[in-house]
């Protein structure tokens, strides 16, 4: 798969032509052409065939491969359209003069001082449409915006409205012009969210410091990182303490403390302390890399909406040029007294005023500053089809530790039985956890705080769902200890007697040579805004299920502070998936999602039908599986991306409402005599600046 910049793409029609004709070229697996920031992603074996039939269906396009590390360069909005400004000025001024010496000029039809003013005014604000739909009309593509201005403006020179005919072509350039700054403030927009690229990476070789592009640094290598600096590459802080600021990749404003040992993610700025960095990923597997794909390649994925404007624009310009043309022909064949030239004229105002620009480039805008706009908010949403999705969520189901709790596990009590000391149960508890990553294998070794003895632990045998079994021979000679570790149904399936079941809290329950040892309390704590999330869903009306492997003593305690009302424990993760295929089945009238930690629960964020990871900045398997990843902790983070994807569809919907709306009641005016070519122009290019405008809301 290969991205490419598009140079010169113009119109958001453009770039759907170019896909579709693309697409059906044999060489092409993947297209998908972004025309909020002008690029073309690919899988193709044969890129010179693919530029060959770009340029047969938009001439003037051209693609270029992109560059990483090519600065970009500061254009001023009078330097980027200083050519069309030029256009603009010089048919204003003609058009004017023609206006003030009009009724010397236009004493009979079709003199020659009309045409020596109007139409030069003409072909200089109208030459690139005519070109453009004399291009398309040779390729048997009749049907476009371009073939719409020139057909009614033509007609306006033919029945002698020349003013008319300059004006529509002058708006419409001046449309264009509007529309060109709009895109292009979005795609800066990006630009800049895509600013947090590094673009040096101080590596220590030797003793001495060298800058060096980020691609050239390698895992295992330490680079030095100066304050004010934009850490480069994911790392381990080896050397210094500092705090950086996240709030590129996370959204938050409050700087974050680091010391040594502690993780680093490439996009965060250095604030005090000089720091050195062992690097742990190349650039290319490293967090800020990953961001930057999913925010770029966001808008391949695109939204039905989107789907359904690009196919109704195909349709709905020939219906125009058709019914147009029944418009000026059928009443004066058939209604004594009609005059060809009224009749011809409301049907040119018609054409003018049914130009789809307005909804074809205002939607996928739209959309395209919805992710951008999460984005900012430490939201990545994978594609605009998941904006939707998001609109449509009627249950949200939460893994436990680690997105509602902490998963910062403490040991909070120990209960002996059977003769056994709290000493001996914590270091048997120890040792059987002593090669395990869980979070609460590592509460148990952080409260036993001595030296594990590795050559003492000579058998371990993890039991899927229940626990750990080990032998342990300690180094006094007293013989091997067989020890069991886990859950109640470990004990249950061991047939271990125990006279407590049901302990209230995370509890793990420790058994020697068989013989039930008693159990360890560990306590876990809600996150600061888990209840708060509740709340707002509820308000949302978004039912809300928790999931989680706990015990059910310990997922009721949690459920009742939270306020969620349905819960299973005791799960394994298959028996997650299967609870979601039973929501799945049961929610039909909307969508369910699911938000875990992005490792553990990667198979039911797969499942789900809309996966959101949470806290999973750094994990490869929470970008890979999420259609949403959450880039903070915060549960809320969830709220907020509903929030923005019901703001961006409520926009989307403003713009084809509106559009439809205006456009529909001018056409009836146009066609009732009562709208000259003057307001269609005015409502055309109108609607379109208003839509665009609207669009652009969405990125705040």
């Amino acid at each position: 798969m290969k991205k490419y910049q598009l140079k010169n793409i113009d119109c958001a029609s453009c770039a759907a032509k170019i896909e579709e004709g693309v697409a059906k070229l044999e060489q092409v697996k993947f297209v998908s052409v972004n025309f909020a920031n002008s690029t073309l992603q690919i899988d193709t074996s044969d890129i010179e065939e693919v530029k060959q039939k770009i340029k047969e269906i938009e001439p003037e396009v051209e693609v270029e491969e992109m560059h990483d590390n090519k600065p970009a360069q500061a254009i001023s909005l009078l330097q980027e359209n200083k050519e069309e400004l030029i256009k603009i000025f010089l048919t204003i001024l003609l058009l004017a003069a023609g206006l003030i010496f009009e009724e010397q000029i236009h004493n009979t039809p079709y003199h020659i001082a009309e045409y020596l003013v109007f139409l030069p005014a003409y072909l200089i604000s109208g030459w690139g449409v005519l070109r453009g739909a004399a291009r398309s009309i040779i390729k048997g593509k009749v049907f476009n915006e371009h073939f719409l201005m020139t057909i009614a403006t033509v007609g306006a020179i033919l029945i002698d409205a020349m003013p008319e005919a300059v004006t529509v072509m002058l708006f419409y350039v001046v449309g264009e012009l509007f529309q060109d700054i709009a895109v292009n403030r979005s795609r800066k927009s990006v630009k800049a969210l895509l600013e947090i690229r590094p673009d040096y990476a101080n590596i220590k070789i030797n003793g001495e410091v060298k800058r060096v592009s980020p691609t050239e640094v390698h895992p295992g290598q330490i680079i030095v990182v100066k304050p004010g600096e934009k850490i480069p590459l994911d790392g381990i802080v080896k050397e210094g303490n500092s705090f950086v600021d996240t709030s590129v990749l996370t959204g938050e404003s409050v700087p974050r403390a680091v010391k040594e040992s502690e993780t680093v993610l490439g996009g965060m700025i250095n604030k005090s302390g000089l720091l050195s960095i062992e690097v742990t990923k190349e650039f290319g597997e490293s967090s800020i890399s990953k961001i930057l794909e999913l925010v770029e390649n966001a808008s391949s994925k695109k939204a039905e909406t989107e789907k359904f404007i690009t196919t109704f624009a195909k349709y709905y310009t020939p219906v125009v040029v058709f019914g147009a043309l029944l418009l000026a022909v059928i009443p004066p064949l058939f209604f004594p007294g009609q005059t060809f030239s009224d009749w011809i004229y409301r049907a040119l105002v018609v054409l003018v005023i049914s130009c789809p620009c307005a909804l074809v480039i205002s939607i996928p805008l739209g959309y395209f500053g919805g992710i951008g706009g999460a984005s900012r908010k430490g939201i990545l949403v994978k594609g605009s089809n998941y904006l939707d999705a998001l609109t449509k969520i009627k249950t949200v189901v939460f893994d436990k530790t680690g997105t509602l709790t902490k998963g910062e596990f403490k040991v909070a009590e120990i209960i002996s039985a059977n003769g056994f000391k709290e000493e001996e149960i914590l270091k048997y508890a120890a040792y059987a956890e002593a090669n395990s990553s869980h979070p609460i294998a590592k509460s148990i070794l952080d409260a036993y705080k001595n030296k594990i003895q590795q050559n003492e632990i000579t058998e371990v045998k993890e039991i899927s769902g229940h626990g750990i079994q080990a032998k342990i021979n300690p180094a006094s000679g007293t013989g091997g200890d067989e020890v069991l570790i886990g859950n109640d149904k470990l004990l249950h399936k061991e047939n271990i007697e125990h006279e407590k079941c049901d302990v209230e809290g995370t509890v793990v329950h420790i058994a020697v040579n068989k013989k039930y040892a008693g159990y360890i309390v560990i306590s876990d704590s809600l996150k600061d805004e888990a209840k708060e999330t509740i709340t707002e869903l509820n308000k949302l009306k978004v039912n809300t299920v928790m999931l989680t492997g706990d015990n059910k003593s310990a997922a009721e305690v949690y459920a009742k502070k939270l306020g969620i009302k349905e819960y299973y424990s005791e799960l394994l993760p298959e028996n997650k998936v299967e609870h979601i295929e039973k929501l799945l089945e049961t929610t039909k009238d909307g969508k369910v999602a699911f938000i875990g930690d992005g490792i553990n629960d990667a198979p039911v964020i797969a499942r789900a039908d809309v996966g959101i990871a949470m806290g999973a900045l750094g994990s490869d398997a929470a970008v890979e599986t999420a259609d949403v990843v959450l880039m903070t902790d915060s549960p809320l983070q969830v709220v907020k991306s509903i929030e923005v994807a019901k703001r961006t569809r409520t926009i989307v919907w403003q713009n084809i409402a509106f559009a439809m709306g205006v456009k529909l009641f001018f056409i009836l005016l146009g066609a009732f005599g009562i709208a000259t070519m003057w307001e269609a122009v005015f409502g055309d290019m109108g609607v379109a600046i208003i839509a665009i405008l609207n669009a652009m809301r969405v990125m705040k």
